[in-house]
């Protein structure tokens, strides 16, 4: 420890969240003196994927509105002090930290437990990764550009994020309440559930869509752009409430209320990202954990690269030092100097939407939600199921106005054992704390829904709320201080996070950094596609 106060670092990085790491990714080779820590003792911050025995330690750590953060800085503005004291019980459950600011991102996390959970077959803690952060990845997401471009790809493995579903309490034609969603020629008139009429009204659409950003097609819906895309569906399309549902499901809009700007863009990147990877599927996952296993990539390429990594390892800025540096007290009150400390915002914004989540371990591979998409395409381990507003209704009218969905996890994304799955269910916050009982109901009715028996083994809810979407950048002499926004609360992958990446790493690298050449590598010396580089 003593060592590391021996040279002034060109950057100190804070937290190993997805923007953290891939800064790490793009620093390097640049030859940069970078130290790299994060107060967890597990990498992936906000986007984390957790054993039982993790998920269990972090739900107890932001039981309440939060958990102490790893970077005192200063108290976000009118933030009480007085509230910013951790509990006996959080620092029970979390490593050590300094005082600093508290984290408010999540919140109101607990957890259950099945009272005969081994019985039915829960499995050891370290069988389960439970993402934090279980977001598809569209094909076409300039994220996948920059994993190929950087080399880092190799150290992925991708898989097939498969069907989207609607629920409806009965199908008409086939007596489902899951009914598929079609997105291409082929899946459309081969739909059983779709009356012809509604056929050819649905490939109107779909072929709007796909040339709906061109000088012919501008005019019909720039006039309603920032209308309801429902309403645009009825008034130029004609869709009954069926299809309606299906286009409306395919924004993962969380509020219901998709502007036509919005999902034209959405859909539109839904379906050109069909058969971009393969056959049949439109996005996909990484495997351990989502976006959590991107950020170890990113890490282990800073690794190699020469970074220094440090976890379990909280961290206070001390003060600004007389020629521009930064002064950091680490563990054992060891002092580092850098002239760029990069980290991530804790608060949450006071304009900011919340979502509540839920996952849970099922004890059935839920197999019928997998099937194949077409011919020679790969089995998906990831499904997507849409509840509508007002699917859920029950005597209480819980969840009338609100969307929920459901990605479904087959083991194949290794977050379980073989013969289990994970869902994650997602909808946006309501009043009243009656998220919880909507998202329980949702989990409820999609295990009656899909003709396999299973028990739930074990559950986690929580709910989470961003920070300001803004970076937010500050001086302290001549050292800058960076901090990214926390991730989007979508449930695909938002490219515009990669901005704040590319805006920090122009931070770092001060005159050198060209454009042309971010995230940009050749393979080392001597590697092939077969070598794994980062090993």
């Amino acid at each position: 420890m003593e060592s590391l106060s021996a040279e002034t670092w060109d950057t100190a990085i804070c937290g190993t969240g997805l923007s953290q790491s891939l800064l790490a990714l793009a620093l390097s080779r640049s030859k940069k003196r970078i130290l790299h820590l994060d107060a967890n003792d597990f990498y992936g911050e906000h986007e984390a994927a957790l054993s039982l025995q993790e998920a269990d330690a972090w739900a107890q750590a932001h039981a309440g509105g939060g958990a102490t953060h790893h970077l005192d800085n200063q108290l976000a503005e009118g933030e009480n002090a007085d509230e910013d004291v951790t509990s006996d019980k959080d620092k029970l459950s979390v490593a050590p930290k300094l005082s600093g600011k508290k984290s408010t991102i999540f919140r109101n996390a607990h957890v259950w437990k099945h009272p005969n959970a081994e019985a039915q077959g829960l499995s050891f803690p370290r069988a389960y990764s439970l993402a934090l952060a279980p977001q598809i990845i569209h094909t076409k997401s300039k994220l996948l550009s920059q994993l190929v471009s950087s080399k880092a790809y190799r150290q992925v493995e991708f898989l097939a994020v498969g069907s989207f579903f609607v629920y409806s309490s009965t199908d008409a034609v086939s007596g489902t309440r899951l009914a598929r969603i079609p997105s291409s020629r082929e899946d459309v008139f081969s739909a059983q559930s779709i009356p012809a009429r509604s056929k050819r009204t649905l490939m109107k659409f779909l072929k709007f869509v796909i040339d709906y950003d061109s000088d012919e097609q501008k005019p019909i819906w720039q006039g309603s752009a920032d209308k309801p895309l429902s309403e645009f569906l009825v008034d130029h399309f004609k869709l009954d409430d069926r299809l309606r549902d299906f286009i409306i499901a395919l924004t993962l809009t969380l509020d219901g209320k998709v502007t036509v700007r919005h999902g034209l863009t959405t859909i539109h990147r839904h379906l050109t990202s069909i058969g971009l990877f393969g056959p049949g599927f439109c996005a996909v996952y990484p495997k351990w954990g989502g976006i959590s296993e991107i950020a170890q990539v990113g890490c282990r390429a800073g690794a190699v690269g020469g970074s220094t990594y440090m976890l379990d390892t909280p961290a206070s800025i001390d003060e600004a030092g007389n020629g521009g540096d930064i002064s950091i007290k680490l563990s054992d009150e060891v002092s580092i100097r850098t002239t760029t400390l990069i980290s991530s915002q804790q608060i949450r914004s006071t304009t900011s939407q919340s979502i509540s989540r839920l996952v849970a371990v099922v004890n059935s591979p839920l197999q019928p939600l997998f099937g194949v998409l077409a011919e020679g395409a790969p089995l998906p381990a990831v499904t997507v199921v849409a509840f509508p507003p007002g699917s859920l209704l029950n005597n209480t009218q819980l969840g009338s106005n609100t969307p929920v969905y459901a990605f479904v996890h087959s083991s194949e994304t290794g977050e379980c054992p073989s013969g289990q799955s994970v869902v994650y269910l997602t909808m946006q916050t309501i009043p009243l704390s009656s998220a919880s009982e909507v998202l329980d109901m949702a989990l409820t009715t999609l295990l009656q829904a899909v003709p396999a028996t299973g028990e739930i083994l074990y559950k986690l809810y929580y709910e989470q709320a961003t920070s300001s979407r803004q970076s937010l950048v500050t001086s302290q002499g001549d050292a800058t201080v960076f901090e990214f926004p926390s991730p989007s609360l979508g449930l695909a992958f938002d490219d515009e996070s990669l901005d704040a990446v590319k805006e920090a790493w122009k931070i770092v690298m001060k005159d050198e950094a060209l454009d042309n050449s971010f995230m940009k590598f050749e393979d080392r010396e001597g590697m092939d596609d077969d070598d794994d580089v980062y090993d």
